[in-house]
């Protein structure tokens, strides 16, 4: 179990301490920062939510992860064995207790030079233990010109080779690739779509585009992404950050950002189900079956969505 004490920022810190690893513990976050779209618990409430988890039933995932540790490959994420939540997926903690997990869907990301080999990581992605080749984001990959005055030229790819098409080369600021999680983050600032956390996609969002026509696009989780940095690019580095955490070399001309969405699915035979991919976290459940109170109270409440002019807060 991951607790966190703070803000959405502080959520996101704790998901990215398991970047390079396919399987995260359940989260229990506790809002105490200047915005709390993710925390699901007041800090008040920390003895009926720590309660509840402890009562609940729910197994220690831990001996499941240590016994099917493998590594990443180029050739997609497989199977999480994650069997110990099994049951847990958008479903009670317990027959009086109105908690259960949501699972978050996470990007699967790939850096790459002009020559299509895998650049390096970087702290704090770069560390002995680190077994996977990819960073796995809960938010969202940007691509930024930094600090230059030129704007990016980024060309947008999309399928897998020999399928892959150009869709266009996007002339602006920056690019955002970002998970349902992170559409109510740097994308949603950019003029992007909201969508609810269980619905499996990609969200492609231009940051301050030079071409009016330039919309957002929203793709199924499992359509591979390319963002290659165009040859006509003028800057000398276009800036790569992962959940806010940029990394210190940026991309030249050719490099690629390969992103698929991590889906969150079942495997197995029937009765043994195993849950591959996502962030588990905690949250409480409205009542209703579809648990979705939290995610439209925070559209009203946090984001005042639709709020009329004129009136208080």
């Amino acid at each position: 179990l991951t607790s966190t004490l703070g803000g959405d920022g502080t959520i996101l810190h704790a998901a990215s301490l398991f970047a390079t690893a396919r399987s995260v513990p359940p989260v229990l976050s506790f809002s105490m920062g200047t915005l709390g779209f993710l925390g699901e618990w007041k800090f008040a409430e920390y003895k009926r939510a720590f309660r509840e988890v402890f009562v609940s039933g729910a197994p220690d995932p831990l001996p499941a992860q240590r016994s099917n540790e493998t590594t990443c490959n180029d050739g997609g994420a497989g199977p999480t064995s994650t069997s110990s939540w099994e049951n847990m997926r958008g479903k009670s903690m317990g027959a009086s207790r109105n908690s259960r997990i949501l699972m978050r869907n996470r990007l699967r990301i790939g850096l790459f030079n002009s020559a299509g080999e895998r650049l390096p990581h970087e702290p704090p992605f770069a560390h002995a233990g680190n077994k996977c080749e990819d960073i796995f984001a809960l938010n969202e990959v940007l691509l930024h010109r930094g600090a230059l005055p030129h704007l990016s030229h980024i060309t947008i790819l999309i399928g897998s080779p020999p399928h892959q098409r150009t869709l266009t080369t996007a002339i602006a600021d920056g690019f955002l690739v970002s998970t349902p999680t992170g559409s109510t983050a740097y994308s949603l600032s950019s003029g992007g779509s909201i969508v609810h956390p269980l619905v499996s996609s990609l969200l492609l969002t231009p940051i301050c585009p030079r071409s009016l026509s330039f919309r957002p696009l929203v793709l199924p989780a499992n359509t591979p992404i390319t963002l290659r940095i165009d040859e006509v690019n003028r800057g000398k580095e276009i800036e790569v950050s992962v959940d806010g955490v940029r990394r210190r070399e940026g991309l030249k001309t050719g490099m690629e950002v390969r992103v698929i969405g991590e889906e969150v699915r079942t495997a197995g035979a029937p009765g043994a189900r195993h849950w591959m991919g996502g962030v588990p976290s905690i949250v409480r459940s409205g009542g209703a079956a579809d648990g979705e109170d939290h995610w439209v109270g925070g559209l009203n409440s946090l984001l005042k969505f639709n709020y009329p002019f004129g009136e208080d807060g």
